[in-house]
């Protein structure tokens, strides 16, 4: 079983930063995709980034350059450093979990609320 816990949301002003944190337990096989996605109202959930225990990363187009995804295996933490933030990146930030599926990972957090005034 795989238990993952998001901290980190707020509220910020356009241009401003917020780093989410996601800390999980549970297998090394089943944490071996990291990935944090969201879901704006009346959209579909999206993948944002995501990282792999060996490293390698994929982000979402309209994040690339801004949100930097990285993880500490050690502390068994991901982390989403968002800079540049923009009023369309309001909506709420799920962490996921699976050994490789990175579009509908098997396990997810409660979620974290992220909201961008203009």
């Amino acid at each position: 079983q795989v238990q993952l816990v998001e901290s980190g949301g707020g509220l910020v002003q356009a241009g401003g930063s917020l780093r989410l944190s996601c800390a999980y337990s549970g297998s090394i096989f089943s944490t071996n995709v990291m990935g944090w996605y969201r879901q704006a109202p009346g959209k579909q959930r999206e993948l944002v980034a995501a990282m792999r225990r060996g490293g390698s990363t994929n982000y979402a187009e309209s994040v690339k350059g801004r949100f930097t995804i990285s993880r500490d295996n050690a502390k068994n933490t991901v982390y989403l450093q968002m800079n540049s933030l923009k009023p369309e990146d309001t909506a709420v930030y799920y962490c996921g979990a699976d050994l490789a599926n990175l579009k509908s990972p098997q396990y997810w957090g409660q979620g974290t609320q992220v909201t961008v005034s203009s």
